[in-house]
């Protein structure tokens, strides 16, 4: 087993487990796993495997596991694979498959395989009692939603309800793109969480090591910029706008030919694949796969077909490069890939994380793969600037993200707590009173001790701290007033009311029946988390521009982090000082000229509120805090910025509470 699958077999025995793992990190063969332990040993009748998408069955296709020294081999009788019958998932052919469904119940085999749509049908029909004391593995867990108008949600919520199954989730991308929450708070705590990050991942591999991200800006049409960025040496996965994008140019035909020609002289098609054949500016041959014409159903079939060839899968050079409109995403599996290259913003973050996921699987030889957004960038004569700043922001917030997902677990302890079992120290060990830092070799976990560090109060808060700070700051970086403030406004934005207000208000609403003492180790851990990886990119780019260069692959990161910890003692007051969007706008920087930089802010000053009630009652509670801690109230002319925003705070409050007493006492004179 791979050390993914090592984790989450060792959570076999319970009944809700949730695994949160990336794309191509084994979640298929981890199921595999579990669900025959639960068949063989725990007395389940039979496994149901439920998947997004038709073509991901075949992920769950038999594996000989006994050959590899498992106790059983993992079978699906081809009349229970669902994913093959023919029809698709519309409820005009939903019947037959309901229909197979329930003979499958009522039979002595053991694996049935089916479409999300399938399995909702069959549940509205056979009732959620049809399937007691079976398993159900729902594969790419984030389609499912807490919303009551999630169908699957829903179902999900009553089979929890009626404690008389087995449920195994599992997801690449915790997140949804619409914000809706995959799971409510109290099912949610139901589950054993198994995670495992990019980080691991990649530092698992036997050859990729590095993943770079890169978000580009371009004007005027993408077709006269997308040769600056794909580079036809690298087998490259190209994703094209949808043709109700702005990016799009309302012919998706026309821009596969204009990204051909680009790459080279058309040669002709190959009769048997139906790849296009470009002879590149190099002289080599290119095999060009277009999945994005459907105008012949017969000959997309046959590129289909040779794209997902078994006898292929190990050749390197089959095929190039691949352009796509919806497909070639969630699921699709091409080890050789080594550039995502996508055009247009994609407004889902889970998309992102799919799409970055096909380059992403490791493969002899490929040391780096790389994820490249193309976006326009708003200038002057656009019309429609603010949806293009609009648009950068979300991008920005997803390459944030990427950074935070690529980064290792922290572990963060109050200084002076001790050594933490399975981390190394270096050379002179733990020092009590010096600058600790550990990392254990084998999760590349590090543990970093923070003074004045609030711990969780409570079992739940700890797993949050451990598990799910990826969702805290997933809901930060897609919040548009700090995107923007902590982007666009540094010079009048000072970084505590990003870190303490606006993370604070985002943990209250995500985690609202925990304590305050909880809500507050939750904030201070993920601006953590996000401060350290930033502060480390930071301390690499600053090495690379000294001349000093960084080390390559997975540890680079790791060494940022020692490098920037050797140098400042880390309290909370330094982190909640430090701008989390610094790394970002150098980038965003870097990427843009000053005429756009400039546009972008204009757009986003043109919205600028003042102090609302909720902002001036949250510097309130932290204007309370200081006071505990110092014996005073903030003071409003103080030389420090954030306590004279807290006594602004505390000033606005009063403003707002004398006008409600002066609108109830007219209101009571009114009634009297």
């Amino acid at each position: 087993m791979r050390a993914m699958q090592e984790r989450a077999y060792a959570k076999r025995g319970e009944q809700y487990l949730l695994i949160k793992s990336p794309p191509a990190s084994g979640k298929s063969r981890a199921l595999m796993f579990i669900a025959l332990d639960k068949l063989n040993n725990q007395g389940l009748k039979q496994a149901i495997v439920v998947v997004p998408e038709r073509s991901i069955g075949g992920s769950f296709a038999d594996e000989p596991l006994t050959q590899f020294g498992f106790y059983w081999d993992w079978k699906v009788a081809p009349q229970w694979n669902l994913c093959n019958a023919p029809g698709g998932d519309e409820p005009r052919t939903a019947k037959s498959k309901v229909a197979a469904v329930r003979q499958f119940l009522a039979s002595d085999d053991k694996v049935l395989v089916c479409t999300h749509a399938t399995f909702r049908f069959a549940v509205e029909e056979l009732g959620i009692t049809a399937f007691d004391n079976r398993l159900i593995a729902i594969d790419e867990f984030h389609h499912v939603s807490s919303n009551p108008d999630n169908k699957l949600g829903s179902q999900l919520g009553a089979f929890i309800a009626r404690d008389k199954v087995h449920l195994v989730a599992m997801t690449g991308s915790y997140f949804r793109g619409d914000s809706e929450a995959v799971l409510g708070p109290a099912d949610e705590a139901r589950f054993e969480t198994v995670t495992y990050t990019y980080y691991e991942q990649l530092n698992g591999y036997q050859w990729l090591k590095s993943l770079d991200i890169g978000y580009f800006f371009y004007t005027g049409a993408y077709v006269d910029a997308v040769n600056k960025v794909l580079d036809p040496a690298l087998k490259t996965i190209v994703h094209i706008p949808n043709v109700n994008a702005r990016e799009s140019l309302k012919d998706k035909q026309r821009e596969v030919d204009e990204i051909m020609h680009g790459l080279g002289t058309w040669k002709g098609v190959d009769p048997d694949t139906g790849f296009h054949l470009v002879e590149s500016r190099q002289g080599r041959v290119l095999k060009v796969a277009d999945l994005v014409d459907d105008s012949d159903p017969a000959k997309r079939s046959r590129v289909l077909s040779a794209l997902k060839d078994p006898a292929h899968k190990n050749d390197r050079d089959h095929v190039d490069v691949i352009i796509a409109l919806g497909m070639a995403k969630e699921g699709f599996d091409w080890i050789w890939c080594e550039h995502a290259l996508t055009i247009g913003y994609r407004s889902s973050l889970t998309e992102i994380v799919q799409i970055i996921g096909r380059a992403t699987r490791d493969a002899k030889g490929k040391e780096r793969s790389r994820f490249t957004n193309l976006i326009a960038e708003p200038t002057a004569e656009q019309s429609a600037v603010a949806e293009a700043v609009n648009d950068m922001l979300k991008a920005i917030s997803a390459s944030l993200l990427m950074e935070q997902v690529l980064a290792p677990r922290y572990e963060f302890t109050p200084k002076n707590a001790g050594p933490q079992e399975g981390f190394d120290y270096g050379e002179e060990g733990y020092k009590e009173g010096g600058y600790n830092i550990g990392v254990n070799k084998d999760t590349g976990q590090i543990h970093l001790e923070i003074a004045g560090l609030t711990k969780p109060e409570t079992p739940e808060a700890t797993r949050i701290c451990k598990e799910d700070l990826n969702e805290v700051v997933t809901s930060f970086l897609q919040d548009k007033t700090a995107l923007e403030r902590g982007l666009f406004d540094k010079e009048n934005t000072l970084p505590e009311e990003l870190t303490q207000l606006r993370m604070g208000k985002i943990v209250r609403e995500r985690y609202p029946e925990l304590s305050d003492a909880d809500q507050e180790a939750i904030r201070q851990h993920a601006i953590a988390a996000m401060n350290i990886t930033q502060q480390a990119k930071l301390a690499l780019a600053q090495a690379d521009a000294n001349g000093g260069g960084s080390s390559q692959g997975s540890t680079a990161l790791i060494d940022g982090v020692r490098k920037f910890v050797n140098v400042k003692d880390l309290d909370i007051d330094l982190i909640d000082r430090i701008n989390p969007f610094d790394a970002a706008y150098a980038v965003l920087a870097k990427a843009m000229d000053e005429k756009s930089l400039r546009q972008v802010q204009a757009a986003i000053a043109a919205k600028k509120v003042s102090l609302t009630e909720e902002e001036a009652r949250d510097l309130s509670k932290r204007a309370l805090q200081f006071k505990n801690e110092r014996g005073r109230l903030p003071d409003i002319n103080s030389a420090d910025a954030w306590e004279k925003r807290m006594a602004e705070g505390v000033a606005a409050f009063a403003r707002y509470r004398a006008l409600a007493k002066s609108a109830q006492a007219q209101g009571a004179l009114s009634n009297g």
